[in-house]
């Protein structure tokens, strides 16, 4: 079997649901190219974007949608939603092998997750969750940026927010992120990763100053989860120096939320779909803010993909066993490190003899 840095049998997020809807759309997720379109009701279908008569793209014109079908532009083939061939050109009978892959999908808190792998193992139960995202207490900016570069590096990146004094500064980096210990805990069994950074007394960013309207020095929480392999939240507490904390029934009202949501989806071996949200609980009707949100987190981004890129380019270079060092501030990442090899050893393992029985009793 064909091993890749992939975890198979997971949920990925394809797209926001706003990018899908009665035109043809196509992403690659995981080296696979996947098309994507809705129903005359609605629904959000996937299946393998290759017809299988001569492997011509659906996604390329001048294939079309006709009603619930998708029809081939090169030579007719036509699909239905759920992938199989319906008509083929000059003849009545229907190949039984004329079938497209098809792909579960599920649309939840805006975004649209599609599962790669083994179909009778997606549960929907496992997408994890992002609820501020279609939230109506909460305004949301958002975007998408590629990646040229591994997905994994992107997961360091975010588990390592101490980069944020050095390459975002002037945007949302100040000295005490990098200044301020890191607490770290892991649930190897559900694969999820916490870092969590409290700042007392730091210097307020202009991405929080100008947004917030607080002038003088903040208490600054960063509490991360990190769901592997797609999902990284980041929950931001701001508050002046001063100011009450969280009541005993988990009421904050002194303080400014941020929910800064990134969703990692790999596109293939070196390039990534680089997926952010950025949710406010705060200024809801304010479009000055939003629009200020949008294009500073947009900036921060784009930073961390110039550095990721560059970065990419290097190891690729870099003669085999070459070493790196890590400290304390890397826990988080090393430890999702883990996690993801773990989950690409079983999503690509070799089934024994008895499981290869069953599957296909």
């Amino acid at each position: 079997m064909t091993t890749t840095s992939f975890a198979r049998n997971q949920w990925y997020v394809a797209a926001y649901g706003s990018e899908i809807g009665r035109k043809l759309f196509t992403r690659t997720i995981c080296g696979e190219s996947i098309l994507f379109w809705r129903t005359e009701a609605g629904e959000v279908t996937a299946m393998a974007d290759r017809c299988v008569h001569r492997r011509f793209p659906l996604s390329e014109k001048p294939s079309r949608l006709d009603g619930d079908t998708v029809v081939c532009g090169y030579h007719g083939f036509t699909y239905g939603a759920d992938g199989v061939c319906v008509s083929v050109p000059g003849q009545k009978r229907v190949p039984r092998t004329a079938r497209l892959t098809s792909y579960p999908v599920k649309e939840r808190d805006s975004f649209v997750w599609v599962w790669i792998g083994d179909k009778d193992k997606a549960d929907e139960a496992l997408i994890p969750r992002a609820p501020w995202l279609d939230s109506p207490d909460y305004t949301t900016v958002c975007g998408m940026e590629p990646l040229a570069a591994r997905y994994g590096l992107l997961v360091d990146n975010l588990l390592d927010l101490s980069h944020e004094t050095y390459l975002h500064g002037g945007y949302i980096g100040t000295p005490e992120v990098a200044e301020t210990p890191i607490t770290t805990e892991v649930d190897d069994k559900a694969g999820v990763v916490h870092v969590s950074r409290h700042m007392d007394d730091a210097a307020c960013p202009p991405f929080y100053a100008k947004s917030t309207g607080i002038t003088g020095r903040i208490t600054r929480w960063q509490d991360i989860e990190y769901h592997a392999p797609c999902l990284y939240l980041l929950h931001s507490r701001i508050a002046p120096v001063g100011a009450p904390g969280p009541d005993a029934d988990g009421g904050d009202p002194d303080a400014f939320h941020v929910e800064v949501v990134y969703a990692i989806t790999p596109e293939t071996e070196t390039s990534t779909h680089d997926f952010w949200a950025v949710a406010r609980d705060f200024a809801l009707d304010d479009q000055e803010v939003s629009d200020f949100l949008r294009e500073n987190n947009r900036t921060v981004v784009l930073q961390d993909v110039v550095a990721l890129n560059r970065l990419e380019q290097v190891i690729a270079s870099e003669p085999a066993g070459t070493q790196e060092l890590s400290i304390n501030i890397d826990t988080g990442g090393l430890a999702a490190r883990r996690i993801l090899q773990r989950l690409v050893e079983a999503g690509t393992a070799t089934p024994t003899a008895a499981e290869a029985a069953a599957a296909v009793r």
